[in-house]
């Protein structure tokens, strides 16, 4: 008989002992039911533990660096996948790069100084309270946008500007806000951020910019137009809307916003050190879910963080 079995026997046979916990007296009661009770738990914890270790050496262990003996066939290997906003991350950073822009890597935690202060955003300001912003009790702060990242990537790259260049540099990273989740909006997700800064940038070199990108994305000639928008660390600040094309879905006819973007507030490049009468700049930010469900015509931008394989194999 296994040691198991042992143990189970002596579980049955603790019946009987409770069973003469009515014939003792009342005051004799407490102490004999605890001492059966504990007796019971550490036969359990026996056979828990004895279960656990025989279905350990069921398993066989598998070297996966081990050559395959002579005239054995191969396993398969079930092998994973990059998750599909990986790969477009990818080629969103691959076509900026193309352009000459270096890339940075988003902070996943931040403080109020780069959420807020280096982006023109005074103490006050009620701008603060439409970000939803999720707080740690230690104070950081998981970005809300990856502009969070600007005021490090203009003191990175300052030097360039000292030595007659430009500052260029885009910032992907996964952002944080607290929304209500539904078909259109999620509380975490993915933009892109983008800075540029030299003696002459012009908002016409932005756009000029942001059209070849998504036309470059898409693989065909797009429509752009902008409309008024309103963000502190940017002046003037505009919303981007490419004309949707039957191809991508649309009917030819409608507009859809893909990211705001303006000319760097001269607030936030002297908070780098960088003189605005010298120097000019533009930003710009937008999700990368949007990008995607475009690009393959998704309804559902919860499908991304469902972890639903039927999903992802579709990539």
């Amino acid at each position: 008989m296994s040691k198991i079995e042992n143990l189970k026997n002596e579980l049955k046979a603790l019946g009987s002992e409770y069973a003469k916990i009515k014939d003792l007296k009342a005051e004799q009661r407490s102490a004999f039911g605890a001492k059966l009770n504990a007796k019971k738990s550490a036969i359990l914890k026996q056979i828990a533990e004895l279960e656990a270790t025989a279905q350990s050496a069921k398993v066989t262990p598998i070297d996966l660096t081990a050559p395959s003996a002579p005239n054995q066939p191969i396993p398969v290997i079930k092998q994973g996948t990059k998750h599909p906003l990986t790969t477009e991350l990818e080629r969103v950073t691959d076509i900026y790069s193309r352009m000459g822009f270096d890339v940075m890597e988003s902070y996943q935690l931040d403080d109020e100084f780069h959420m807020f202060e280096s982006l023109n955003f005074p103490a006050d300001h009620p701008a603060r309270d439409g970000y939803d912003t999720f707080r740690t009790s230690e104070g950081f702060i998981p970005p809300a946008h990856t502009s969070t990242m600007q005021h490090r990537a203009l003191l990175k790259y300052k030097e360039n500007l000292e030595k007659g260049g430009q500052i260029a540099v885009v910032i992907p990273g996964r952002v944080f806000r607290n929304e209500d989740v539904d078909a259109t909006h999620e509380h975490t997700f993915y933009q892109c951020e983008g800075v540029f800064v030299s003696k002459d940038a012009t908002m016409g070199q932005m756009l000029g910019l942001l059209k070849n990108f998504f036309e470059t994305y898409y693989g065909q000639s797009l429509n752009i137009k902008t409309q008024p928008g309103y963000f502190p660390f940017t002046e003037p600040s505009v919303e981007f809307l490419i004309e949707k094309p039957k191809s991508l879905g649309g009917k030819g006819d409608g507009w859809l916003e893909m990211l705001g973007c303006g000319m760097v507030h001269p607030n936030v490049l002297s908070q780098a050190g960088i003189d605005p009468k010298e120097y000019r700049g533009f930003a710009w930010g937008g999700g990368i879910e949007r990008l995607v469900m475009l690009k393959y015509h998704l309804n559902d931008i919860r499908y991304f963080e469902s972890a639903k394989l039927d999903f992802l194999k579709e990539f």
